[in-house]
């Protein structure tokens, strides 16, 4: 499941972080830091050190926003978010087509983290740069998507990606994984499909004992489904 969702971050808050991020002394570093062996090679980028500072201070914004984001709840069940990383994209760089890797070990810890969910949230809008394209392939063919600043796709980590060269301008964002407690996607969509049908039954003030009766189904699904 592909899932655009608008307005993660209020236009403030991307202008607040872009004031950060485009400061002389942001410490960016070679993106390859943190690729694994099949993707390093075709990774073009920069991010921020994610053992610096104002990569915690930034990401702990983010992660603030995506636990008042309902949509985001709902679509990821999230069990735990890898801290969220920055990078750039200058005219030429790019990041050739890549699976992520399953699994990530949490910085500063001996925790590892499944990747279920990938996340790009924009912070530049599209008219700013050319190129830069997320290109993400799943059941239904090629996804092309280059969003406003603020907005984010969510995606399975296991699908193929990449980002396009970039020919002008520069492409910033924030992308981070997801361990959802729901691991199989199908699975994960379904639940998200049941979960948005019930809220809009309930805004139209449906049948109430039908809404509690689709509401125990989901809950009973999820319990079944959910891993600890």
């Amino acid at each position: 499941m592909l899932l655009q969702i608008p307005n993660v971050l209020a236009a403030a808050q991307v202008a607040a972080l872009r004031v950060r991020l485009e400061t002389a002394d942001a410490p960016w570093v070679d993106g390859r830091a943190t690729a694994g062996h099949t993707g390093a090679p075709v990774k073009f980028n920069q991010q921020i050190d994610e053992r610096a500072a104002m990569a915690r201070e930034l990401g702990d914004v983010v992660l603030a926003a995506l636990e008042r984001n309902p949509l985001f709840i709902s679509a990821a069940l999230p069990q735990r978010v890898y801290p969220p990383l920055f990078n750039r994209y200058g005219a030429g760089m790019q990041f050739g087509a890549h699976v992520d890797g399953a699994v990530r070990l949490l910085p500063g810890s001996s925790d590892k983290l499944r990747t279920d969910l990938s996340a790009t949230l924009f912070l530049a809008d599209p008219g700013e740069y050319d190129g830069g394209e997320l290109q993400v392939e799943d059941a239904y063919g090629l996804q092309r998507v280059k969003l406003a600043a603020g907005d984010m796709l969510l995606y399975p980590a296991s699908s193929l990606h990449r980002v396009t060269e970039v020919t002008r301008g520069t492409r910033l964002a924030c992308f981070f994984w997801v361990q959802s407690m729901v691991r199989d996607d199908t699975r994960r969509a379904l639940l998200f499909d049941l979960d948005r049908a019930i809220q809009r039954l309930l805004s139209t003030a449906a049948d109430q004992a039908a809404c509690i009766s689709l509401t125990g189904v989901y809950h009973n699904l999820l319990r079944q489904w959910a891993e600890p």
